[in-house]
């Protein structure tokens, strides 16, 4: 995730001469990677990349925390200030108690702390200036003061919050629980969810749900500009229901961002009071009528021992033990040295990704700089693959040059697919096993066939050239019952050429492979005509398909012009394919060419079959071309192995190849 912070707003919490150009190279080089700077007016913006296990520093604070351990390692002086979490806590307020608020958990663990605070005779207006510039500099359009409020919260601290009208909030109960399959909601956007089932919500008095929780709040119960009362509103959750809902119902919010990657509970007491400064300083000193802290398993602080050899002998490098030490405390955790060992007491906001010593001594290392360590490489190991493995690799590289060659395109497409795209080919989407949480219905689907992907291709660049010639090597994914699909691998191959030239191309990967195939009439392939299609045979076993597309998936998919498709399984061609050829000795003796036209409806694999068993001289036969709709002419070859055939003995083999077709 990305995230957006002002330069100015940094040195709220900053105390530091750094520039921000500065700023953006030193935090890059050890920390949160700044990826842009802009100037906007008197302010830097700076984008900055957050890595998902790092969501503490998803916010001013926890910049400013990354900032403070990385500025003193280049002679810049920099230290927290105004540290929230030594400014607010909810201890400090005091609530008059007038109006009540039920709360119910129904299971604790969905919710490891809930804080709500109740604040009466608030008022609705336009947020203070700076806030407004600084919301806006980040990409958040500013709404009113309350809205505002929120995400000023979550980008200053980190934390997500949620303002409901506290009136609207029927018998003030809220129950917080799982939601049942298909239970609907109407969240802020206006839009209704059907719920899947398993997710955080919150209903009151009435049953009627006011929160999918953690994603985004219920319409319900939304603040207005005639709103006076509100409920500030700030948790934490469990994060894997988070991320569940957010895919399955496809609501993809900042908040939820937040959420699924695991929030500090510690923090969610100074958002809370934090937040009531703001409501207080700049909505009309709204008094505090309730507040409730819900947090039955407080965090116990965990320690993690190191020997300070082995922080040496991991990085590979001599750091002196102070250096370690003042890293450790700039980041905020709490050092103890005993001798050789050093006791790290990890701070709440990085309680989920420092587990184990290597994850602490990776953070001295990442501060202290991985440009300072030694780049010696390690020697190279050659690991022996699978035959298999190999063959597979080995084939398909031979095949991809083929083709290659040929002025044939290699393409890579999504293994997913729309159900527009099956559909398009005349196939059943139920057949095809469905994602349950993607995030696009243009990949819902795992493809069975590569041929939709393929068709999308020549769509795609129908009018960038006059002709088309794409191929595609990927798997494809058949279901089975209760288990994980069967994957194939298949090579796909489409062209806006005709029937003949598509099959002319597969049989000269066949002699590159030395592969024997037969093709035989067919009408197994859905998406094309009974009359244009053909099967694949190698030693009678049936490896794929080729044919001319049905105009009616041709218009499915506008394309305008024919194109023809072929599919076959690369496994039979990886285990039938030979490298080398076998050996066969050049004939010495000449040999005698002639042509046969006939008016037939046999195929030109018919006739050729035929032919070699009609005639013991046939050395080879040829495909040389249709006249009309049914008459083909073939080129034959004779030749005899101790002699020179005459042409009179050529004519009569002929004439017996005939005679055979005939019958």
């Amino acid at each position: 995730m990305n995230i957006k912070i002002t330069y100015n707003w940094l040195r709220e919490y900053l105390d530091t001469k750094a520039t921000p150009a500065q700023l953006q190279k030193y935090l890059s080089l050890c920390g949160p990677s700044v990826e842009r700077m802009e100037k906007v007016d008197d302010d830097f913006v700076l984008d900055i990349e957050v890595t998902s296990n790092r969501v503490d520093t998803a916010s001013v604070l926890g910049v400013a925390q990354e900032a403070q351990a990385i500025l003193p390692q280049f002679g810049i002086v920099a230290d927290i200030k105004n540290n929230p979490r030594e400014h607010f806590s909810l201890s400090s307020l005091k609530a008059d108690k007038k109006s009540p608020l039920n709360v119910s958990l129904v299971d604790p663990a969905l919710c490891p702390r809930f804080t709500a605070v109740v604040l009466l005779n608030v008022q609705i207006d336009q947020s203070p200036e700076f806030m407004r510039r600084r919301l806006e500099g980040c990409g958040i359009k500013s709404i009113n003061n309350v809205v505002d409020f929120s995400n000023y919260l979550m980008l200053s601290l980190g934390q997500p919050t949620h303002v409901f009208d506290y009136d609207k909030i029927q018998g003030a109960k809220m129950i917080l629980r799982e939601s049942k399959k298909g239970e609907k909601i109407t969240t802020l956007d206006k839009k209704e969810v059907l719920l899947p089932g398993g997710d955080i919500v919150i209903e009151d008095g009435s049953g009627k749900l006011i929160d999918l929780c953690g994603v985004m709040g219920g319409l319900t119960s939304a603040v207005t500009g005639e709103s006076k009362n509100v409920l500030l509103f700030v948790q934490t959750y469990e994060k894997n229901h988070i991320r569940r809902t957010s895919m399955t119902t496809g609501i993809r919010t900042v908040a939820a961002t937040y959420f699924e990657k695991g929030l500090d509970e510690e923090r969610v007491s100074v958002a809370a009071a934090y937040g009531v400064s703001l409501f207080q300083k700049y909505a009309g000193s709204p008094s505090v009528a309730n507040i409730t802290d819900i947090y039955p398993q407080p965090y116990k602080k965990k320690t993690v021992t190191i020997d300070l050899a082995d922080i040496d002998k991991k990085i590979g490098v001599r750091i002196k033990p102070a250096t370690s030490q003042a890293i450790l405390t700039r980041l905020g955790f709490g050092v103890t040295v005993d001798g050789r060992s050093m006791s790290i007491g990890v701070p709440s906001w990085r309680k989920d990704d420092i587990e184990i010593k290597e994850d602490v001594i990776e953070e001295i290392a990442r501060i202290y700089g991985y440009y300072n360590l030694p780049n010696n490489l390690q020697s190279v190991v050659y690991l022996k693959q699978p035959v298999e493995l190999a063959d597979f690799f080995t084939i398909s590289r031979k095949i991809k040059f083929y083709l290659k060659h040929l002025g044939i395109h290699e393409t890579m497409n999504y293994s997913m697919v729309s159900k527009s795209l099956i559909e398009g080919v005349g196939l059943k989407p139920e057949t095809h096993l469905k994602l349950k949480n993607t995030i696009s219905e243009e990949i819902r689907y795992l493809r069975r066939s590569l041929s939709p992907s393929l068709l999308k291709n020549v769509k795609d660049n129908e009018g960038k050239a006059y002709e088309l010639h794409f191929f595609e090597i990927a798997k494809v994914y058949q279901p089975t019952r209760k288990d994980l699909p069967r994957e194939e691998y298949k090579l796909g191959i489409i062209t806006n050429g005709d029937f003949y030239y598509l099959k002319g191309i597969v049989e000269g990967m066949f002699r590159e492979l030395n592969i024997i195939g037969v093709f035989e009439k067919s009408s197994s392939c859905r998406f094309c005509p009974d009359n244009g299609q053909a099967a694949i045979f190698i030693h009678g076993k049936e490896i794929g398909f080729l044919g001319k597309v049905k105009s009616s998936c041709q218009n499915a998919f506008e394309i305008k012009q024919p194109v023809c498709v072929a599919e076959l399984d690369v496994a039979s061609l990886v285990s039938e394919a030979n490298l080398l050829p076998a050996y066969k000795a050049v004939n010495p003796y000449a040999q005698i060419k002639l042509d046969l036209t006939m008016d037939t409806d046999k195929t030109f694999e018919e006739m050729r079959l035929t032919a070699y068993r009609g005639s013991k001289y046939l050395s080879q036969a040829d495909f040389v071309g249709l006249f009309g709709k049914k008459k083909k002419t073939l080129r034959f070859y004779f030749a005899a192995a101790d002699r020179n055939l005459t042409q009179a003995e050529a004519a009569a083999e002929l004439e017996k190849i005939k005679s055979a077709l005939n019958k």
